[in-house]
């Protein structure tokens, strides 16, 4: 932004903490039985966030981070990450990148994140990147995005390399996150922090002193759709802060709490939820290794708090089940549940009794589990709360930074998507008035600026004040938002009838011999619409019945056999028109996002 004077700026920042602390006041004021924690602290801009809780917090541990995969995690406090900041911000300052694009791709670090820190908190606007794309995706977005500067992990670097010598861009900066000195190419994040630090305390406060528009593009964000079509979200210091103000109302969030962080950071729903929120709440975080680590960084973190998606979950809890009945306690588990339930009615969970196993699997110390990016099975949260767990799920898009309603921690629905948060408000669009169904959109602070560069689009999604998300659902009396299916993906049948794929892929996933699964509409001349069904199966469910035998070694015919036999169950409770006609073997992996959502244009084509 333009610098202001110092009594313009101050004046600015007035008007941005009055209506912060009018937001507070109205969740502290709420007569909402499910906004229970009401201590919102008003930040007005994501530095003001750090800079308040660094001091709040200063000895409390930021992050938990790893310096080699066979050594213990080492805390980092606030007082040190904010020193860490300031000093980068400062070194990016003087290294010519104030009020310019910055961009970060790697995995998730300690570097990453105070990379994204001082990148918006001063110097300029922070361009997270996908980790995942290819070389072309990430070249493209360059030049999109407008980048003057990539921070990157080490395998990235020549690659960033031959893209700064591109004259078509304007890649002016390249910085190593891992590196381990500046090699007059690359900067190494260590020296930056270093040099940056020194200037501070030789009386440099161009960073401390930098000043932050709210409303002003701050955050820029590729989503990566299931239709393969990409946009670039806008947002503002606020979209986020109204998200960090809102969403702990509805679930506690401890100072003491350690947040343990597997999910991509660069995807907005770990960056708010799994970062930012922890950092406004003085919670730690600490970094999984891969995935193939879960289970023993869980063991050496011990976390509280565990976000992730349905995919992770659901696998988890498959193999929970599966050992149990491998060792013939499955019935024992499931009694004890049961009993659980009717206990915890009176007010005593009796979890302790039988959970000790699964709760070691988690680190022996996770009090909750949220879920979001894709619905779940309830049935699985359902479990997981009686193991011991509270188990919840949450609806976002980027679009609205992400979270835009969460299921409360004390009075839970486990088939909605969550609960209306303070500060936003829902509606339904075209609502069928049979079945209530419509399009969700979502009014409130947290809404983007808009699509870069896209007017058209934005135009289409943002309509008097209202985001059309896309999605279908209802909103029911309680307040909880439910979800029945994407709009693009609704498969409408010749006589006008609505079928929501996602309804059937939950039916499909209740079958233990179904690993995932996508079910999609095939039109023919002169025939009503049939409805397919491609299945992945799960070779482990599978293996008894196969008797030891390879999936591999076993014709379609076969597998088709055992599968119809489930799938004859569901059919018995659909009406005519939703019944699946065909199914179809998917011996490889869907086709998938970064976000671990199945590409739905691409597997329906290739069947």
């Amino acid at each position: 932004m333009e610098r202001l004077s110092a009594e313009e700026y101050k004046a600015l920042k007035a008007i941005d903490m009055a209506k912060a602390e009018a937001f507070a006041r109205q969740i502290r004021e709420s007569k909402d039985p499910l906004v229970r924690y009401k201590d919102s602290r008003p930040i007005t801009d994501l530095k003001h966030m750090i800079e308040t809780s660094s001091k709040l917090y200063a000895e409390n541990v930021a992050f938990y981070i790893k310096q080699d995969k066979n050594t213990a995690y080492i805390p980092i406090t606030y007082k040190q990450m904010m020193k860490d900041v300031n000093g980068l911000g400062t070194a990016l300052i003087v290294g010519d990148l104030k009020d310019k694009r910055i961009g970060i791709i790697g995995e998730n670090s300690y570097m990453w994140a105070t990379m994204y820190l001082a990148s918006v908190c001063g110097v300029g606007v922070v361009v997270p990147l996908d980790k995942e794309l290819s070389a072309n995706e990430l070249k493209g977005l360059v030049k999109e995005a407008e980048l003057s500067c990539v921070a990157f992990d080490k395998k990235f670097e020549n690659l960033f390399k031959g893209i700064k010598a591109d004259p078509e861009n304007d890649l002016e900066v390249l910085i190593g996150l891992e590196a381990q000195e500046s090699d007059g190419e690359v900067f190494a994040w260590r020296d930056l922090v270093h040099k940056g630090s020194r200037l501070v305390d030789e009386g440099n406060s161009s960073f401390l002193d930098a000043q932050i528009n709210s409303q002003e593009m701050s955050i820029l964000l590729f989503t990566s759709g299931t239709t393969g079509v990409s946009k670039a979200v806008m947002l503002s210091h606020e979209n986020v802060c109204v998200d960090l103000m809102s969403l702990p109302t509805l679930l506690e969030v401890r100072s003491d709490d350690i947040f343990f962080s597997m999910l991509p950071v660069h995807h907005t729903y770990e960056c708010t939820g799994g970062f930012l929120m922890p950092l406004y709440k003085g919670s730690a975080i600490a970094y999984c290794e891969g995935l193939k680590y879960i289970v023993k960084n869980l063991s050496e973190a011990k976390p509280t708090m565990f976000l992730t998606v349905p995919l992770v979950i659901e696998n988890m809890h498959k193999k929970i089940w599966q050992n149990a009945k491998k060792n013939g306690k499955a019935n024992t588990l499931r009694k004890m549940m049961n009993l659980n339930r009717k206990t915890k009615k009176i007010g005593l969970d009796i979890s302790g009794l039988y959970n000790k196993q699964i709760m070691a699997l988690f680190g022996g110390r996770l009090r909750m589990l949220i879920s979001g990016g894709a619905a779940i099975a309830p049935e699985v949260l359902d479990d997981i709360n009686d193991w011991g767990v509270t188990a919840l799920q949450g609806y976002g898009l980027t679009e609205c930074a992400p979270m835009a309603a969460l299921n409360p921690d004390k009075n839970p629905k486990s088939n909605s998507l969550g609960y209306i948060p303070p500060g936003m408000a829902f509606k339904v669009h075209e609502a069928d008035p049979e079945t209530g169904i419509g399009e969700l959109c979502i009014r409130g602070g947290n809404v983007m600026l808009g699509y870069y560069n896209n007017p058209e689009a934005t135009a289409e999604a943002i309509r008097d004040g209202w985001f059309h998300t896309g999605d279908l659902g209802y909103v029911d009396k309680d307040g909880y938002v439910h979800l029945t299916g994407r709009k693009k993906n609704v498969i409408i049948t010749a006589n006008g009838k609505n079928v929501y794929p996602e309804e059937l892929e939950y039916l499909l996933s209740l079958s233990p011999l179904v690993m995932e699964s996508m079910v999609w509409g095939l039109n023919e001349a002169g025939q009503d619409t049939s409805i397919m069904a491609t299945v992945k199966l799960d070779e482990e469910e599978l293996a008894e019945l196969l008797e030891g035998k390879p999936m591999s070694e076993v014709p379609d015919e076969t597998l088709l056999k055992l599968l119809w036999a489930e799938v004859d169950k569901i059919n018995e409770d659909l009406p005519v028109w939703k019944k699946i006609k065909k199914i179809y073997i998917k011996r490889d992996e869907f086709e998938k996002t970064t976000g671990k959502k199945i590409k739905r244009f691409v597997d329906a084509n290739k069947s």
